[in-house]
């Protein structure tokens, strides 16, 4: 009786656990990135969120949260982070909401954004949808700019791994994905900057869990599409990665060099694997957060 009621109390309590930390993202403002406007590339089907385990795997809105850092301490820098997840889900606590506080130690304001997955029922064309609402995503901070203290000029996007993707979709690709007919449309869709954590740019052969992701990675090879008008990109990934091979960043690293892109930088550790974050990580590894602090500094100079 008593191993029972002890087994109940630790459920009860993971169960708090996990709804704190869910709340941690959901009590910030949130920003529809369609409100007034009709959402494009959709069938127009009614979901709901699907969340578990502080990853979300179907969004029901695309949309922002805001982090906003002391006013003192705040510059006028923007950052709009993208989780990863593989396509399949988005890591909002460990690769949104960290990277977001981390972001306002040093004064910038962040953007947690949750898109749409590729292979949401609810999605005409899989191979566009998360580019789409990134697209929207940097307009809507832009169009917002004077409400926050940002330079509409300093807005940027991190990502890792798949949401990696994401960020070099939105700065590499330069088809207008997301007008939707409002007055966000006059407002340039690519960050001024970017910042890439073990990133996918550019798969063959893509055995995803789902056809119309291996359909979008098949068609969005980044490395094969950049222009001189990418933004300034920072790339870091470890040799050891075994999930995202280490060569997806050195041929987006060599395809910006070949296209004249300024204030680019690449930094590969011997180590990390595929789980680079902001804590814990091993030897020299551990730096990386303080080399993109900087680097932020120097790539609109």
């Amino acid at each position: 009786m008593k191993k029972i009621i002890l087994i109940s109390i630790i459920s009860v309590l993971h169960v708090l656990t996990i709804n704190a930390q869910e709340s941690d993202l959901f009590s910030h403002r949130r920003i529809n990135l369609y409100e007034g406007v009709t959402m494009p590339n959709t069938v127009g089907t009614q979901h709901n969120d699907s969340i578990a385990r502080n990853r979300i795997w179907r969004a029901e809105q695309p949309r922002l949260y805001v982090y906003v850092p002391g006013l003192e301490e705040r510059t006028n820098k923007a950052v709009i982070v993208i989780p990863g997840g593989g396509y399949n889900k988005q890591a909002y606590e460990t690769a949104g909401v960290s990277f977001a506080k981390w972001l306002n130690t040093f004064g910038v304001t962040a953007f947690v954004l949750l898109h749409r997955l590729p292979n949401q029922p609810d999605v005409k064309d899989a191979t566009i949808v998360p580019f789409q609402d990134a697209q929207r995503a940097v307009r809507w901070v832009r169009a917002h700019a004077t409400e926050y203290g940002i330079d509409p000029n300093q807005v940027g996007v991190i990502g890792c791994s798949a949401g990696g993707h994401v960020c070099a979709g939105v700065s590499t690709i330069s088809k207008d994905l997301s007008a939707c007919g409002d007055s966000l449309d006059n407002q340039p869709f690519r960050p001024n900057f970017c910042i890439l954590v073990s990133p996918v740019i550019s798969v063959s052969g893509y055995k995803g869990q789902h056809p119309r992701i291996a359909e979008m990675m098949e068609k969005t090879k980044f490395d094969e599409m950049v222009t001189k008008d990418n933004p300034p990109t920072l790339l870091i990934h470890a040799a050891d990665d075994r999930t995202v091979n280490v060569s997806n960043s050195v041929k987006y690293f060599t395809a910006l060099q070949q296209a004249g892109v300024k204030n680019c930088s690449l930094h590969v550790f011997p180590f990390g694997g595929h789980s680079i974050s902001l804590r814990s990580q091993p030897g020299s590894t551990a730096l990386w957060p303080a080399i993109a602090e900087e680097w932020m500094n120097e790539a609109l100079k």
